[in-house]
C-alpha cells in the first residue's frame, strides 16, 4: 500500500520510526517531512500530504505533531480528507470502519511509540464498512 507520512518537529522521531516500520512491512511510504527536528510549521507538511491523498497518489496518510490537533485541523481543511485524531487502536480502527478516514493524526507527546505502531496497524488494517455509515460520511462535505 502507498502511504503518505509527515509531521512537524515534535513528530519527527515518530515519523522516521513509523516510516521504517511501515517499509519493513512492505508498504511504500512517501515522506513529506520534516527532514530534521528543527522547528517547522505543520501546515507546510500537511497540505502537500493531503493533496497526495486527495489525488490518489497515496492511499492513506499518517500525520504526527505534538498534540495531533494542529496537523489534524489543517488536514481537514481539504474537502476530500477525513483525518482522525487517534490515540488508541480502537479509535484508529473505528475511524477507518465508520468514518472512512483516509488520514490518521497521532499525538507524539501523549502516546508512546509502541502505541503509535498499534494505532498504525489498526488504521491501515481496516476498511470502510459503508452501509449506514456511508450516508453519514457523505454528509460531511459542504
Amino acid at each position: 500500500m502507498k502511504i503518505a507520512i509527515g509531521g512537524d518537529h515534535a513528530g519527527y522521531e515518530y515519523k522516521n520510526s513509523l516510516k521504517k516500520y511501515l517499509e519493513d512491512k512492505g508498504h511504500e511510504v512517501e515522506d513529506f517531512g520534516p527532514k530534521t527536528d528543527e522547528s517547522c510549521d505543520y501546515p507546510d507538511i500537511a497540505h502537500p500530504l493531503a493533496k497526495s491523498v486527495e489525488e490518489g497518489i497515496n492511499r492513506l496518510g499518517i500525520a504526527i505533531c505534538g498534540s495531533g490537533n494542529g496537523i489534524n485541523m489543517t488536514l481537514n481543511k481539504h474537502q476530500e480528507i477525513r483525518s482522525a485524531l487517534c490515540w488508541n487502536p480502537d479509535l484508529a480502527s473505528l475511524a477507518r470502519q465508520h468514518n472512512n478516514a483516509n488520514v490518521m493524526a497521532l499525538p507524539s507527546r501523549f502516546i508512546d511509540l509502541d502505541l503509535a505502531k498499534e494505532c498504525v496497524d489498526a488504521f491501515i488494517g481496516q476498511n470502510f464498512e459503508g452501509g449506514r455509515h456511508e450516508r453519514r460520511v457523505n454528509k460531511i462535505k459542504l
